[in-house]
């Protein structure tokens, strides 16, 4: 009997996902686990796993449709197996099943048991009805893993002072060259065929909208439709931070965590928004709702395109919880394993847009959120600095831009300042208190 591929619940309020992308066709081949298709919900790409090994007997749900949680994909099978298709009206409504591996398992998980070699058969699962969950496999795997290695040996995500988005802008023991665009830029994800397009004309070439890009494009107008967009800007001296981080970046290191200056301005933007908390709320038309606990998007670029994971309960984590916190997001992230639940429920959005060597940006509003704060590039700068003699003198600092747009409808002008006076005074003094 063909066994199912069924769309997954794939957060607690995603009950629908578009096919963005079959990667196999009917006919072909197909082991447990291995991406067969990829599901677009808002701006999440997640690649589907197959339930069992066979062949791709039928495809139910063709690319751009939408279909409901629990409706049946396709058939997998034996060569030559019939699939006679099932009533459509059954098929919108078909439950979730268990495969012959056991227990749904989420796409996550089928990627670290790929990419590990693993039986999940072998590891106890802690989820509904004994399914294995990412936190089971990573137990698992913590068990049998070896000991940490040294900070040289990390691997480039994972160094302290590099790694591809969250790395320190400049290295301030070698000159100030900007490297190639391309070296920052991440490997696009390997499909197995080219995305349809129009015929290629002497004129140019037009290319499909993929979902995640016409996700962003419908985001960022009703943002510029919405908010009254207003934006002040200010200049940080980051000469404490980067000591801070000289001084524990082994450390953090120690215990896997990269300590990146993203982490610090994370927690310079907590400590703001406490100061200032009319910048943590949302404009409805009843009020103004001011949220309790700081939500903190980060936004991460995937390459084609932009996601902003959020850090729920940001103000509870320590600056070593925030880094690691920064180091898991962006890096499932970039591989497509964030669920649809990490990318909502943010009440305000960093964007360290530095790290491509912007000076200076201004960032559209998250909605529904009302601010949006931006980091440029870091770099040494002649400054006119006091010494403790109360003398001026000229020195070269590290500095950097930092902008806030806010929804002017929430807040005003005096309020922005606050926020980023709070922020660079925050940043300037680490270390001091």
């Amino acid at each position: 009997m063909p066994t199912p591929v069924v769309m997954p619940q794939l957060g607690e309020s995603v009950v629908e996902g578009t096919v963005s992308r079959w990667l196999k066709r009917e006919g072909e081949s197909v082991t447990a686990y291995e991406p067969l298709l990829e599901i677009s919900t808002d701006k999440v790409e997640t690649e589907i796993p197959s339930p069992a090994s066979g062949v791709l007997l039928r495809i139910l749900v063709a690319e751009g449709a939408t279909a409901q949680r629990g409706t049946a994909l396709a058939l997998i099978g034996a060569p030559g197996e019939p699939a006679p298709p099932p009533a459509p009206s059954a098929a919108a409504r078909q439950p979730a099943q268990p495969h012959a591996h056991g227990p749904h398992i989420t796409p996550v998980v089928a990627r670290m048991a790929a990419e590990h070699g693993l039986d999940l058969s072998a590891i106890a699962g802690t989820g509904t009805d004994g399914r294995v969950t990412r936190k089971d496999v990573e137990a698992f795997l913590a068990q049998r893993a070896p000991a940490p290695p040294a900070p040289e040996e990390l691997p480039p995500w994972e160094r302290p002072g590099s790694g591809e988005l969250f790395r320190p802008t400049v290295e301030y023991e070698r000159p100030l060259v900007p490297p190639p665009a391309a070296a920052h830029a991440p490997p696009p994800p390997a499909r197995l065929h080219p995305p349809e397009h129009a015929p290629h004309t002497a004129e140019g070439e037009l290319i499909a909208l993929t979902a995640m890009r016409r996700a962003i494009a419908e985001h960022m107008r009703r943002s510029m439709d919405t908010a009254a967009h207003a934006t002040t800007v200010f200049e940080v001296d980051m000469t404490a931070v980067l000591a801070h981080q000289h001084a524990h970046k082994e450390d953090f290191a120690a215990q896997g965590v990269n300590l990146t200056l993203t982490a610090y301005f994370a927690a310079a933007a907590i400590h703001a928004l406490h100061a200032v908390p009319v910048l943590n709320s949302e404009w409805r038309e009843d009020g103004i709702f001011h949220w309790t606990n700081v939500h903190l998007g980060v936004a991460v670029g995937v390459g084609d395109g932009l996601v902003v994971p959020v850090i729920h309960q940001a103000q509870e984590r320590s600056l070593i919880g925030l880094a690691h916190a920064i180091n898991d997001l962006s890096e499932r992230a970039r591989h497509r394993q964030l669920a649809a639940e990490e990318l909502r429920g943010g009440t305000f959005t960093l964007s360290n847009h530095g790290v491509g060597g912007s000076l200076l940006g201004l960032p559209i509003i998250h909605q529904p959120q009302s601010g949006i704060l931006g980091v440029g590039l870091l770099e040494k700068r002649v400054r006119v600095v006091t010494d403790a003699a109360g003398q001026d003198m000229i020195a070269i600092r590290p500095c950097c831009y930092v902008t806030l747009t806010f929804d002017h409808r929430v807040a005003d002008g005096e309020q922005a300042d606050a926020f980023l006076l709070a922020f660079k005074r925050r940043l300037e003094s680490w270390g001091a208190d």
